[in-house]
């Protein structure tokens, strides 16, 4: 899909659970080919807004656009074009992560499962753990894990929900080279949402920012720091979770 060309959009989009709501009338398109960050606090809405995306919940209002398709009328086209990651998403315990790396190769209909849990093994040194049932994996091999199984239909979207959360800084370095390399070799498009803002700051073009449900500020992370007058991106969070300085406040 040409850069130009939108690979999100998003319309009026609202979750309401009974007297919450979730996500409040979002509205947001993201280019194809490029990196974007969902940043927020907890509660702002994030996951929720992914599982939208990805199909899991129905909008109480609102649409989704994935590839120009409607994932409320054709979601099975678009699926298997996409991925999603989390670590706190756990694969079954009793099946080794070969198993479970076979289980999804399966469903997403991938002819030669093998070489490409191989493939994936050598790419993100998964290769000793293979053989281990996921369930005895430390944190953060069940997030390379997790990772390895997002990557197994080579999709052209990829949803990542905190891809780096319990890695050492050497290993997430190396997860970040691995996600820039895919994202320029391939021209994928990838939705981040993430807490490490040196981590946004590194790998996103732009960056959308949510506030109770709704899309409170967006830009390139350089445009913003200098929008608010900080230093760094995490400062610029601050002043949107905290209400140090509103979005029309750093407009004017």
């Amino acid at each position: 899909m040409p850069a130009a060309t939108p690979v999100i959009e998003v319309e009026g989009l609202t979750k309401n659970y009974k007297t919450v709501t979730a996500v409040d009338g979002v509205s947001f398109a993201i280019r194809g080919g490029q990196i974007t960050g969902l940043l927020g606090g907890n509660g702002a809405g994030k996951t929720t807004t992914i599982s939208m995306l990805l199909g899991l919940l129905v909008p109480s209002a609102g649409s989704i656009r994935i590839f120009g398709e409607d994932m409320l009328r054709h979601r099975y086209r678009v699926l298997p074009r996409l991925n999603f990651s989390s670590p706190y998403v756990d694969l079954p315990h009793r099946l080794t992560v070969r198993e479970n790396l076979t289980v999804f190769a399966k469903l997403y209909g991938l002819p030669q499962a093998g070489p490409r849990i191989i493939e994936l093994a050598a790419d993100l040194e998964l290769g000793e753990l293979l053989d281990r049932k996921s369930g005895n994996l430390s944190s953060g091999q069940k997030t390379r894990v997790a990772l390895a199984k997002a990557m197994l239909n080579r999709p052209e979207l990829l949803l990542l929900d905190e891809p780096t959360a319990s890695l050492d800084p050497d290993t997430a370095d190396w997860v970040r080279s691995y996600l820039e390399r895919y994202a320029r070799e391939t021209h994928a498009s990838i939705l981040l949402a993430s807490h490490n803002m040196s981590e946004v700051e590194r790998l996103c073009a732009d960056v959308l920012m949510m506030k109770a449900g709704r899309i409170v500020d967006r830009g390139a992370p350089q445009e913003l720091v200098s929008r608010y007058g900080r230093g760094t991106l995490e400062e610029v969070f601050l002043d949107i979770a905290r209400e140090r300085r509103t979005p029309q406040e750093a407009a004017q």
